[in-house]
């Protein structure tokens, strides 16, 4: 599919990573209207000299669509934040911060939203980076599937790794894995996650 052709965008956070395609994504697609937090360009770093925030020279785009902690796009598409939601389970910032009142705090992530979609009496959730946590983030919508990053890339192959992917492999969703999970990580946890998938770039899926 080419970009132009895109009848919809949505971002997952506020973070370079994800973002930095923006301004070209306006370029290339001169209509589609693109979905982002309200908080999506926040001052965002990792660690306290490396800006990983989004081009603040776009935030008033007029293709913007802001969103607050609920959205229904359609029928079948629908957007949470999930900032009020209760967390369980603390699996730190990975030192990503944000700069609020000129002082550095562990990013919150309130800039992350989630894309649930609803097809044939089944959900797929797309969750990005996981950054509020996959476990908590899992438990949440308890989807058929879920794709995105577990966030996991710097964490120990250890017990406490294991223990994760036990509860996950409980929950009985299909998970479609990328970049911040590690490949280590993935593969130690493959182990105990009966449905767990690596998704590289360029790979198609089907359900």
């Amino acid at each position: 599919m080419n970009l132009k052709d895109a009848d919809i965008a949505i971002l997952s956070h506020g973070h370079y990573d994800h973002g930095g395609g923006l301004e070209k994504f306006l370029e290339i697609n001169t209509n589609a209207p693109v979905y982002l937090s309200r908080y999506a360009f926040g001052d965002y770093y990792n660690g306290q000299e490396k800006y990983i925030g989004l081009d603040k020279k776009l935030k008033d785009n007029k293709r913007l669509i802001f969103t607050e902690d609920e959205l229904q796009i359609d029928d079948n598409l629908f957007l949470y934040s999930c900032n009020k939601s209760e967390k369980k389970y603390d699996s730190g910032s990975s030192g990503l911060t944000e700069l609020k009142n000129n002082s550095f705090i562990p990013d919150r992530f309130l800039h992350e939203q989630y894309l649930l979609i609803k097809e044939n009496s089944r959900t797929f959730l797309i969750s990005g980076c996981s950054h509020k946590g996959i476990l908590d983030i899992t438990e949440w919508f308890s989807p058929d599937v879920l794709v995105g990053g577990f966030h996991f890339s710097k964490f120990p192959l250890d017990e406490k790794l294991k223990e994760y992917a036990e509860i996950l492999q409980k929950s009985g969703t299909t998970f479609y894995t990328c970049h911040c999970t590690g490949t280590e990580q993935y593969e130690f946890m493959k182990k105990y996650i009966k449905n767990l998938h690596y998704l590289p770039c360029g790979k198609t899926i089907q359900e």
